[in-house]
Protein backbone atom coordinates (compact mmCIF):
# COMPACT_ATOMS: atom_id res chain seq x y z
CA UNK A 1 0.00 0.00 0.00
CA UNK A 2 1.36 3.25 -0.83
CA UNK A 3 1.84 6.25 1.58
CA UNK A 4 -1.13 8.24 -0.04
CA UNK A 5 -4.35 7.83 1.68
CA UNK A 6 -7.49 6.00 1.69
CA UNK A 7 -11.36 7.71 1.42
CA UNK A 8 -14.30 6.09 2.54
CA UNK A 9 -17.21 8.81 2.24
CA UNK A 10 -21.26 7.54 3.63
CA UNK A 11 -23.41 9.33 2.39
CA UNK A 12 -27.25 9.28 3.21
CA UNK A 13 -30.70 10.51 1.54
CA UNK A 14 -32.69 13.67 2.78
CA UNK A 15 -31.18 13.68 6.41
CA UNK A 16 -30.55 16.98 8.18
CA UNK A 17 -27.98 17.13 10.65
CA UNK A 18 -30.08 17.30 13.93
CA UNK A 19 -30.87 13.82 13.24
CA UNK A 20 -27.54 12.48 14.52
CA UNK A 21 -26.58 12.34 18.23
CA UNK A 22 -23.33 13.86 17.94
CA UNK A 23 -25.53 16.60 16.58
CA UNK A 24 -27.32 16.88 19.68
CA UNK A 25 -29.98 14.53 19.00
CA UNK A 26 -31.88 13.34 22.34
CA UNK A 27 -33.68 10.52 20.11
CA UNK A 28 -31.67 8.90 16.99
CA UNK A 29 -29.30 6.01 18.02
CA UNK A 30 -26.48 6.42 15.88
CA UNK A 31 -23.34 4.74 18.22
CA UNK A 32 -21.18 4.46 14.85
CA UNK A 33 -21.44 7.89 13.33
CA UNK A 34 -20.78 9.39 16.47
CA UNK A 35 -17.83 7.42 17.00
CA UNK A 36 -16.49 8.85 13.84
CA UNK A 37 -17.12 12.42 15.08
CA UNK A 38 -15.59 11.46 18.50
CA UNK A 39 -12.20 10.69 17.14
CA UNK A 40 -12.86 13.61 13.85
CA UNK A 41 -13.89 16.90 13.20
CA UNK A 42 -17.81 17.33 13.02
CA UNK A 43 -18.47 20.48 10.88
CA UNK A 44 -21.51 22.44 12.51
CA UNK A 45 -21.79 25.04 10.03
CA UNK A 46 -22.48 22.84 6.91
CA UNK A 47 -24.95 23.14 4.19
CA UNK A 48 -25.85 22.04 0.50
CA UNK A 49 -25.16 23.76 -2.27
CA UNK A 50 -29.06 23.37 -3.30
CA UNK A 51 -31.53 21.17 -0.90
CA UNK A 52 -32.21 19.03 -3.89
CA UNK A 53 -30.79 15.81 -4.47
CA UNK A 54 -29.46 15.37 -8.22
CA UNK A 55 -28.13 18.75 -8.06
CA UNK A 56 -26.62 18.33 -4.76
CA UNK A 57 -25.02 15.35 -5.37
CA UNK A 58 -23.76 16.57 -9.10
CA UNK A 59 -22.26 19.66 -6.79
CA UNK A 60 -20.60 17.03 -4.81
CA UNK A 61 -19.14 15.20 -7.72
CA UNK A 62 -17.39 18.48 -9.37
CA UNK A 63 -17.22 20.71 -6.69
CA UNK A 64 -19.21 23.06 -8.53
CA UNK A 65 -22.43 24.81 -8.30
CA UNK A 66 -25.78 24.29 -9.94
CA UNK A 67 -25.63 27.05 -12.06
CA UNK A 68 -21.97 26.32 -13.12
CA UNK A 69 -22.37 22.51 -13.86
CA UNK A 70 -25.70 22.89 -15.47
CA UNK A 71 -27.37 20.03 -13.30
CA UNK A 72 -29.80 22.65 -11.47
CA UNK A 73 -32.82 20.24 -10.74
CA UNK A 74 -33.90 17.10 -11.09
CA UNK A 75 -34.52 15.82 -14.56
CA UNK A 76 -31.74 17.27 -15.49
CA UNK A 77 -28.52 14.95 -16.45
CA UNK A 78 -24.37 15.37 -15.60
CA UNK A 79 -22.67 16.71 -18.25
CA UNK A 80 -20.05 13.46 -19.21
CA UNK A 81 -17.98 16.67 -19.98
CA UNK A 82 -18.16 17.87 -16.12
CA UNK A 83 -14.83 16.95 -14.70
CA UNK A 84 -15.57 15.27 -11.32
CA UNK A 85 -13.27 15.34 -8.77
CA UNK A 86 -13.51 11.00 -8.40
CA UNK A 87 -11.94 11.30 -12.43
CA UNK A 88 -8.96 13.50 -10.63
CA UNK A 89 -8.09 10.58 -8.42
CA UNK A 90 -8.65 7.56 -11.16
CA UNK A 91 -6.16 9.33 -13.42
CA UNK A 92 -3.57 9.90 -10.28
CA UNK A 93 -3.51 6.24 -9.88
CA UNK A 94 -6.51 5.65 -6.94
CA UNK A 95 -9.21 2.77 -6.88
CA UNK A 96 -12.51 3.75 -7.29
CA UNK A 97 -16.14 2.35 -6.13
CA UNK A 98 -19.51 3.83 -6.07
CA UNK A 99 -21.66 1.42 -4.05
CA UNK A 100 -25.37 2.68 -3.73
CA UNK A 101 -27.54 5.49 -4.58
CA UNK A 102 -25.55 7.64 -7.75
CA UNK A 103 -28.39 9.85 -9.11
CA UNK A 104 -25.97 11.89 -11.55
CA UNK A 105 -28.45 10.97 -14.49
CA UNK A 106 -32.34 10.62 -14.35
CA UNK A 107 -33.64 7.63 -12.82
CA UNK A 108 -36.99 7.55 -14.31
CA UNK A 109 -38.77 8.61 -17.98
CA UNK A 110 -41.96 10.42 -16.29
CA UNK A 111 -42.46 13.49 -18.78
CA UNK A 112 -40.96 16.34 -16.80
CA UNK A 113 -43.96 19.30 -15.61
CA UNK A 114 -41.73 22.21 -17.04
CA UNK A 115 -42.00 23.61 -19.69
CA UNK A 116 -45.25 22.81 -19.86
CA UNK A 117 -47.53 21.95 -23.07
CA UNK A 118 -47.06 24.85 -25.99
CA UNK A 119 -44.26 25.85 -24.40
CA UNK A 120 -41.32 24.05 -25.58
CA UNK A 121 -39.42 25.71 -28.11
CA UNK A 122 -38.16 23.48 -30.91
CA UNK A 123 -34.09 23.40 -29.83
CA UNK A 124 -32.19 24.03 -26.50
CA UNK A 125 -29.05 26.69 -26.62
CA UNK A 126 -27.00 24.19 -24.91
CA UNK A 127 -26.08 20.67 -26.58
CA UNK A 128 -25.53 18.11 -24.01
CA UNK A 129 -21.93 16.43 -24.47
CA UNK A 130 -21.56 13.40 -26.10
CA UNK A 131 -21.92 10.07 -24.69
CA UNK A 132 -24.62 7.66 -23.26
CA UNK A 133 -27.25 9.06 -20.53
CA UNK A 134 -30.07 7.97 -18.95
CA UNK A 135 -28.17 5.06 -17.77
CA UNK A 136 -29.81 4.79 -13.89
CA UNK A 137 -33.46 4.68 -15.45
CA UNK A 138 -34.75 1.74 -13.69
CA UNK A 139 -36.77 0.64 -16.23
CA UNK A 140 -33.61 -0.41 -18.74
CA UNK A 141 -32.25 -2.44 -15.69
CA UNK A 142 -35.91 -3.63 -15.06
CA UNK A 143 -36.16 -4.78 -18.85
CA UNK A 144 -32.80 -5.84 -19.87
CA UNK A 145 -31.19 -8.05 -17.56
CA UNK A 146 -27.59 -7.38 -18.80
CA UNK A 147 -27.95 -3.65 -18.95
CA UNK A 148 -25.26 -2.10 -17.10
CA UNK A 149 -23.05 1.22 -16.72
CA UNK A 150 -20.03 2.35 -18.69
CA UNK A 151 -17.41 2.59 -16.67
CA UNK A 152 -15.82 3.79 -15.41
CA UNK A 153 -18.92 6.28 -14.68
CA UNK A 154 -18.23 9.69 -13.82
CA UNK A 155 -14.48 8.20 -12.43
CA UNK A 156 -15.82 5.09 -10.64
CA UNK A 157 -14.27 2.14 -11.92
CA UNK A 158 -16.38 -0.17 -10.03
CA UNK A 159 -19.94 0.43 -9.31
CA UNK A 160 -22.85 -1.35 -7.41
CA UNK A 161 -26.02 0.45 -7.87
CA UNK A 162 -29.33 0.94 -6.42
CA UNK A 163 -32.44 2.71 -7.89
CA UNK A 164 -34.85 4.28 -6.14
CA UNK A 165 -36.20 4.46 -2.49
CA UNK A 166 -37.49 2.42 0.06
CA UNK A 167 -37.91 -1.23 -0.81
CA UNK A 168 -38.69 -0.45 -4.35
CA UNK A 169 -35.21 0.01 -5.10
CA UNK A 170 -33.50 -1.32 -8.78
CA UNK A 171 -30.75 -1.67 -10.61
CA UNK A 172 -27.96 -4.38 -9.02
CA UNK A 173 -29.80 -4.71 -5.67
CA UNK A 174 -33.00 -5.93 -7.24
CA UNK A 175 -31.30 -8.39 -9.27
CA UNK A 176 -29.18 -9.86 -6.61
CA UNK A 177 -32.02 -10.12 -4.48
CA UNK A 178 -33.78 -12.37 -7.26
CA UNK A 179 -30.96 -14.53 -6.70
CA UNK A 180 -31.67 -14.55 -3.08
CA UNK A 181 -34.99 -15.71 -2.76
CA UNK A 182 -37.34 -16.49 -5.72
CA UNK A 183 -40.13 -14.68 -3.35
CA UNK A 184 -38.33 -11.52 -4.22
CA UNK A 185 -41.02 -9.75 -6.08
CA UNK A 186 -43.58 -10.55 -3.54
CA UNK A 187 -42.01 -8.56 -0.52
CA UNK A 188 -41.81 -5.28 -2.43
CA UNK A 189 -43.80 -2.35 -2.22
CA UNK A 190 -47.01 -1.19 -0.15
CA UNK A 191 -49.27 -3.65 -1.33
CA UNK A 192 -47.15 -6.60 -0.59
CA UNK A 193 -46.47 -5.27 3.03
CA UNK A 194 -47.64 -6.26 5.98
CA UNK A 195 -50.84 -4.53 7.57
CA UNK A 196 -50.44 -1.58 9.75
CA UNK A 197 -53.80 -0.70 11.05
CA UNK A 198 -54.16 3.00 12.13
CA UNK A 199 -50.44 4.38 10.45
CA UNK A 200 -51.42 7.27 8.61
CA UNK A 201 -48.59 7.28 6.94
CA UNK A 202 -49.99 4.16 5.00
CA UNK A 203 -52.33 6.11 3.58
CA UNK A 204 -50.76 8.57 1.55
CA UNK A 205 -48.85 5.23 0.13
CA UNK A 206 -45.36 6.90 2.31
CA UNK A 207 -44.77 4.41 4.54
CA UNK A 208 -44.87 0.53 4.97
CA UNK A 209 -44.08 -2.36 7.01
CA UNK A 210 -42.26 -4.54 4.18
CA UNK A 211 -41.70 -7.77 4.01
CA UNK A 212 -37.98 -7.71 2.73
CA UNK A 213 -35.78 -9.56 6.00
CA UNK A 214 -33.10 -7.00 7.42
CA UNK A 215 -30.50 -9.23 5.60
CA UNK A 216 -31.79 -8.53 1.97
CA UNK A 217 -32.76 -5.14 2.49
CA UNK A 218 -30.95 -2.35 0.02
CA UNK A 219 -29.24 -0.95 3.46
CA UNK A 220 -27.68 -4.34 4.34
CA UNK A 221 -26.83 -4.93 0.33
CA UNK A 222 -24.95 -1.94 0.57
CA UNK A 223 -22.90 -2.68 3.66
CA UNK A 224 -22.16 -5.94 2.19
CA UNK A 225 -21.03 -5.08 -1.25
CA UNK A 226 -18.91 -1.95 0.66
CA UNK A 227 -17.35 -4.70 2.57
CA UNK A 228 -16.70 -6.93 -0.36
CA UNK A 229 -15.07 -3.48 -2.23
CA UNK A 230 -12.77 -2.65 0.35
CA UNK A 231 -11.55 -6.54 0.64
CA UNK A 232 -11.41 -6.49 -3.05
CA UNK A 233 -9.00 -3.23 -2.73
CA UNK A 234 -6.84 -3.46 -0.15
CA UNK A 235 -4.82 -6.13 -1.80
CA UNK A 236 -4.34 -3.90 -4.88
CA UNK A 237 -1.38 -2.06 -3.75
CA UNK A 238 -2.68 1.27 -4.56
CA UNK A 239 -5.26 3.76 -2.68
CA UNK A 240 -8.69 4.23 -2.94
CA UNK A 241 -11.78 6.09 -2.70
CA UNK A 242 -15.28 4.45 -1.85
CA UNK A 243 -18.23 5.59 -2.00
CA UNK A 244 -21.09 4.05 0.25
CA UNK A 245 -24.09 5.76 -0.25
CA UNK A 246 -27.16 4.70 1.48
CA UNK A 247 -30.74 6.00 0.00
CA UNK A 248 -32.32 5.70 3.17
CA UNK A 249 -33.63 7.48 5.53
CA UNK A 250 -35.61 9.84 2.11
CA UNK A 251 -39.39 8.45 2.33
CA UNK A 252 -41.22 6.73 1.52
CA UNK A 253 -40.39 5.03 5.04
CA UNK A 254 -39.67 1.28 5.28
CA UNK A 255 -37.09 0.33 7.97
CA UNK A 256 -37.13 -3.38 8.10
CA UNK A 257 -37.32 -6.21 10.83
CA UNK A 258 -37.14 -4.66 14.03
CA UNK A 259 -35.85 -1.41 12.98
CA UNK A 260 -39.79 -0.58 12.14
CA UNK A 261 -40.88 -0.13 15.65
CA UNK A 262 -37.23 0.67 17.23
CA UNK A 263 -39.31 4.17 17.89
CA UNK A 264 -42.50 4.55 18.88
CA UNK A 265 -44.45 8.07 17.42
CA UNK A 266 -45.04 9.35 21.13
CA UNK A 267 -41.94 9.37 22.39
CA UNK A 268 -39.95 11.40 19.48
CA UNK A 269 -39.04 14.74 20.35
CA UNK A 270 -41.10 17.23 18.12
CA UNK A 271 -39.21 20.22 16.29
CA UNK A 272 -39.33 23.00 18.18
CA UNK A 273 -41.29 25.45 15.36
CA UNK A 274 -44.31 22.80 15.38
CA UNK A 275 -46.66 24.13 16.81
CA UNK A 276 -44.83 28.04 16.87
CA UNK A 277 -46.71 31.17 15.34
CA UNK A 278 -44.66 32.46 12.27
CA UNK A 279 -44.37 36.41 11.91
CA UNK A 280 -45.15 38.13 8.71
CA UNK A 281 -44.60 34.30 7.20
CA UNK A 282 -43.29 34.55 3.38
CA UNK A 283 -46.18 33.82 1.17
CA UNK A 284 -45.02 29.94 0.58
CA UNK A 285 -45.42 28.87 4.27
CA UNK A 286 -48.73 31.25 4.36
CA UNK A 287 -50.04 28.90 1.31
CA UNK A 288 -48.62 25.77 2.57
CA UNK A 289 -50.87 26.40 6.05
CA UNK A 290 -53.47 27.52 4.45
CA UNK A 291 -53.91 23.75 2.38
CA UNK A 292 -53.87 22.34 6.07
CA UNK A 293 -57.17 24.24 6.91
CA UNK A 294 -59.06 24.47 3.38
CA UNK A 295 -57.41 21.05 1.04
CA UNK A 296 -56.27 18.68 3.79
CA UNK A 297 -55.98 15.73 1.16
CA UNK A 298 -52.68 18.19 -0.63
CA UNK A 299 -50.25 15.65 0.56
CA UNK A 300 -48.00 15.31 -2.13
CA UNK A 301 -45.11 13.11 -2.23
CA UNK A 302 -42.82 15.27 -4.22
CA UNK A 303 -42.78 18.18 -2.16
CA UNK A 304 -43.48 20.18 0.66
CA UNK A 305 -47.39 20.23 2.77
CA UNK A 306 -48.48 20.82 5.75
CA UNK A 307 -48.51 17.76 7.95
CA UNK A 308 -50.73 16.65 11.01
CA UNK A 309 -48.88 16.02 14.36
CA UNK A 310 -49.79 12.16 13.88
CA UNK A 311 -48.11 12.50 10.26
CA UNK A 312 -44.99 14.24 11.51
CA UNK A 313 -44.44 11.45 14.66
CA UNK A 314 -44.88 8.62 12.70
CA UNK A 315 -42.26 9.79 9.97
CA UNK A 316 -40.06 10.83 12.68
CA UNK A 317 -40.29 7.28 14.29
CA UNK A 318 -39.45 5.81 10.84
CA UNK A 319 -37.22 8.29 10.06
CA UNK A 320 -34.54 7.73 13.16
CA UNK A 321 -35.27 3.84 13.12
CA UNK A 322 -33.74 4.00 9.17
CA UNK A 323 -30.91 6.16 10.41
CA UNK A 324 -30.39 3.10 13.43
CA UNK A 325 -30.05 0.65 10.83
CA UNK A 326 -28.21 2.94 8.38
CA UNK A 327 -25.88 3.55 11.54
CA UNK A 328 -25.50 -0.10 12.29
CA UNK A 329 -24.44 -1.00 8.75
CA UNK A 330 -21.97 1.78 8.95
CA UNK A 331 -20.37 0.20 11.97
CA UNK A 332 -19.91 -3.16 9.74
CA UNK A 333 -18.47 -1.65 7.35
CA UNK A 334 -15.59 0.40 9.51
CA UNK A 335 -15.42 -3.37 11.44
CA UNK A 336 -14.27 -4.35 7.96
CA UNK A 337 -12.12 -1.44 7.73
CA UNK A 338 -10.06 -2.49 10.87
CA UNK A 339 -10.23 -5.93 10.17
CA UNK A 340 -8.42 -5.03 6.97
CA UNK A 341 -5.75 -2.84 8.57
CA UNK A 342 -6.41 -0.47 6.81
CA UNK A 343 -7.90 2.08 9.50
CA UNK A 344 -4.99 4.16 10.55
CA UNK A 345 -4.63 5.29 6.75
CA UNK A 346 -7.97 6.02 5.23
CA UNK A 347 -10.20 9.58 5.93
CA UNK A 348 -13.65 8.68 6.80
CA UNK A 349 -16.26 10.92 5.98
CA UNK A 350 -19.98 11.26 6.76
CA UNK A 351 -22.17 13.45 5.02
CA UNK A 352 -26.05 13.69 3.70
CA UNK A 353 -27.38 15.39 -0.19
CA UNK A 354 -29.76 17.91 1.79
CA UNK A 355 -32.24 17.77 5.05
CA UNK A 356 -35.97 17.07 5.39
CA UNK A 357 -38.45 19.49 6.98
CA UNK A 358 -40.08 16.65 9.42
CA UNK A 359 -42.06 18.88 11.40
CA UNK A 360 -40.35 22.01 10.97
CA UNK A 361 -43.01 24.57 11.17
CA UNK A 362 -45.60 21.82 10.81
CA UNK A 363 -43.92 21.07 7.24
CA UNK A 364 -43.27 17.53 5.88
CA UNK A 365 -40.77 16.96 3.24
CA UNK A 366 -38.75 19.44 1.17
CA UNK A 367 -39.02 21.99 -1.93
CA UNK A 368 -39.31 25.68 -2.52
CA UNK A 369 -38.16 27.18 1.44
CA UNK A 370 -34.25 27.60 2.35
CA UNK A 371 -34.93 26.57 6.15
CA UNK A 372 -31.61 24.73 7.99
CA UNK A 373 -33.63 21.87 8.68
CA UNK A 374 -33.63 21.32 4.16
CA UNK A 375 -30.21 23.44 3.89
CA UNK A 376 -27.67 22.17 6.92
CA UNK A 377 -26.41 18.57 6.58
CA UNK A 378 -23.66 16.41 8.65
CA UNK A 379 -20.42 16.88 7.25
CA UNK A 380 -17.83 14.33 9.97
CA UNK A 381 -14.21 14.19 9.00
CA UNK A 382 -12.22 11.76 9.99
CA UNK A 383 -8.79 11.16 9.81
CA UNK A 384 -7.16 7.79 10.74
CA UNK A 385 -3.40 9.12 9.98
CA UNK A 386 -3.78 12.49 11.73
CA UNK A 387 -5.82 13.50 14.85
CA UNK A 388 -7.71 17.01 14.39
CA UNK A 389 -6.43 19.69 15.93
CA UNK A 390 -10.31 20.73 16.84
CA UNK A 391 -13.56 18.41 17.50
CA UNK A 392 -15.95 20.77 15.76
CA UNK A 393 -16.10 23.86 13.38
CA UNK A 394 -18.44 26.54 13.45
CA UNK A 395 -16.98 27.71 10.09
CA UNK A 396 -19.87 28.44 7.58
CA UNK A 397 -18.43 24.91 4.65
CA UNK A 398 -20.44 23.42 2.26
CA UNK A 399 -21.17 20.50 -0.32
CA UNK A 400 -18.80 22.07 -2.84
CA UNK A 401 -15.97 21.96 -0.15
CA UNK A 402 -15.63 18.05 -0.13
CA UNK A 403 -13.83 17.88 -3.68
CA UNK A 404 -11.35 20.46 -2.71
CA UNK A 405 -10.63 18.87 0.69
CA UNK A 406 -10.13 15.27 -0.66
CA UNK A 407 -7.84 16.50 -3.51
CA UNK A 408 -6.35 18.67 -1.31
CA UNK A 409 -5.29 15.85 1.32
CA UNK A 410 -4.62 12.93 -1.82
CA UNK A 411 -1.99 15.65 -2.66
CA UNK A 412 -3.63 16.74 -5.83
CA UNK A 413 -4.09 19.99 -7.40
CA UNK A 414 -8.02 21.33 -7.79
CA UNK A 415 -9.75 21.29 -11.34
CA UNK A 416 -9.85 25.14 -12.98
CA UNK A 417 -13.57 26.05 -12.32
CA UNK A 418 -14.07 23.92 -8.83
CA UNK A 419 -15.31 26.35 -6.27
CA UNK A 420 -15.11 24.93 -2.90
CA UNK A 421 -12.75 25.26 -0.51
CA UNK A 422 -10.27 22.86 0.99
CA UNK A 423 -11.46 22.37 4.54
CA UNK A 424 -8.03 21.19 5.67
CA UNK A 425 -6.92 24.22 7.39
CA UNK A 426 -9.87 24.05 9.82
CA UNK A 427 -9.30 20.95 10.29
CA UNK A 428 -5.56 21.42 10.92
CA UNK A 429 -6.30 24.58 13.65
CA UNK A 430 -4.71 26.82 10.78
CA UNK A 431 -7.43 28.57 9.65
CA UNK A 432 -10.99 29.61 11.58
CA UNK A 433 -12.94 30.30 8.00
CA UNK A 434 -12.56 29.51 4.75
CA UNK A 435 -15.56 32.12 3.54
CA UNK A 436 -18.10 34.73 5.04
CA UNK A 437 -21.26 33.89 3.56
CA UNK A 438 -22.84 31.06 1.55
CA UNK A 439 -24.59 30.87 -1.74
CA UNK A 440 -27.18 28.54 -1.82
CA UNK A 441 -29.27 27.49 -4.46
CA UNK A 442 -32.48 26.34 -5.80
CA UNK A 443 -34.73 25.50 -9.56
CA UNK A 444 -37.74 23.29 -9.66
CA UNK A 445 -39.33 21.99 -12.62
CA UNK A 446 -42.61 22.98 -10.50
CA UNK A 447 -44.86 26.32 -9.74
CA UNK A 448 -45.41 25.21 -6.23
CA UNK A 449 -47.16 27.34 -3.81
CA UNK A 450 -49.62 28.80 -6.06
CA UNK A 451 -46.85 30.76 -7.51
CA UNK A 452 -47.20 31.80 -11.42
CA UNK A 453 -43.92 30.34 -12.50
CA UNK A 454 -41.77 27.33 -11.51
CA UNK A 455 -39.62 27.99 -8.27
CA UNK A 456 -35.87 29.78 -8.98
CA UNK A 457 -34.56 30.65 -5.55
CA UNK A 458 -31.38 32.11 -4.40
CA UNK A 459 -30.28 32.64 -0.41
CA UNK A 460 -27.16 34.32 1.06
CA UNK A 461 -25.90 32.86 4.49
CA UNK A 462 -23.58 33.90 7.23
CA UNK A 463 -23.42 33.99 10.93
CA UNK A 464 -25.96 36.63 11.35
CA UNK A 465 -28.71 36.88 9.12
CA UNK A 466 -29.90 34.97 5.81
CA UNK A 467 -31.56 36.91 3.07
CA UNK A 468 -33.55 34.47 0.17
CA UNK A 469 -35.11 35.96 -3.30
CA UNK A 470 -37.43 34.15 -5.48
CA UNK A 471 -37.26 35.08 -9.13
CA UNK A 472 -40.22 37.42 -10.25
CA UNK A 473 -41.63 37.57 -6.77
CA UNK A 474 -41.80 41.06 -4.87
CA UNK A 475 -41.18 39.53 -1.72
CA UNK A 476 -38.95 37.66 0.45
CA UNK A 477 -37.38 36.15 3.53
CA UNK A 478 -35.13 38.28 5.64
CA UNK A 479 -33.91 36.85 9.08
CA UNK A 480 -31.92 37.60 11.71
CA UNK A 481 -30.30 34.79 13.15
CA UNK A 482 -29.02 35.52 16.02
CA UNK A 483 -32.01 37.65 17.60
CA UNK A 484 -34.10 34.68 16.05
CA UNK A 485 -32.41 31.22 15.88
CA UNK A 486 -35.57 29.30 14.81
CA UNK A 487 -36.16 31.99 11.67
CA UNK A 488 -39.78 32.34 12.81
CA UNK A 489 -39.99 36.20 12.28
CA UNK A 490 -39.51 37.98 8.43
CA UNK A 491 -38.06 41.01 8.08
CA UNK A 492 -38.48 41.56 4.81
CA UNK A 493 -41.45 44.58 5.36
CA UNK A 494 -40.15 45.28 8.97
CA UNK A 495 -39.29 49.02 8.08
CA UNK A 496 -35.86 49.09 10.54
CA UNK A 497 -34.44 46.60 8.34
CA UNK A 498 -34.49 48.19 5.20
CA UNK A 499 -31.22 49.37 5.04
CA UNK A 500 -30.09 45.60 6.56
CA UNK A 501 -31.93 44.20 3.19
CA UNK A 502 -30.00 46.60 1.08
CA UNK A 503 -26.70 45.30 2.15
CA UNK A 504 -27.15 42.01 1.91
CA UNK A 505 -29.19 41.95 -1.25
CA UNK A 506 -25.77 43.89 -2.83
CA UNK A 507 -23.79 40.64 -0.72
CA UNK A 508 -26.04 38.19 -2.14
CA UNK A 509 -25.84 39.81 -6.23
CA UNK A 510 -21.99 40.21 -5.61
CA UNK A 511 -21.42 36.41 -4.21
CA UNK A 512 -23.39 35.82 -7.42
CA UNK A 513 -21.28 37.67 -9.89
CA UNK A 514 -18.02 35.44 -7.99
CA UNK A 515 -19.79 32.50 -8.39
CA UNK A 516 -19.90 32.99 -12.64
CA UNK A 517 -17.89 29.93 -13.93
CA UNK A 518 -14.29 30.44 -14.79
CA UNK A 519 -13.78 26.88 -16.94
CA UNK A 520 -12.52 26.98 -19.13
CA UNK A 521 -9.20 28.42 -19.36
CA UNK A 522 -9.03 30.86 -22.96
CA UNK A 523 -6.95 29.15 -25.49
CA UNK A 524 -5.62 32.49 -26.61
CA UNK A 525 -5.54 35.86 -26.49
CA UNK A 526 -8.24 36.83 -28.99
Amino acid sequence: MSGRPNFLLFITDQHRADHLGCYGSPDVRTPHIDALAAQGCRFDHFHVATPICQPNRASLMTGRLPSVHGLQMNGRELSLGERTFVQTLHEAGYQTGLVGKCHLQNITTIPAPWPAAGQRLPQDALQAFPGRYGQEVWKRWEDDPAFELDLPYYGFEQVRLTIGHADEQHGHWRRWLREQTPEADRLIGPDNAMPTPGLALAALRQAWRTRVPEELYPTSYIASQTCDMLARMAGAGQPFFVQCSFPDPHHPFTPPGRYWDLFHPDDVTLPASFHAEPTDPPPPLRWLREQRRGNPAFRPGYGSFAGSEQEVREALALNHGSLAHIDDSIGRVMAQLRALGLDDNTVVMFTSDHGDLLGERGLMFKGGLHYPALTRVPFIWRDGAAAPATGSSKALTQTIDIAATVLDRAGLQPANGMQGASLLPLVSGEATAVREQLLIEEESQRSDFGMDRRVRMRTLRDHGHRITIYDGQPWGELVNLRDDPLELRNLWDDAASLSLRRELMERLARTMLSAADQSPYPGAAA
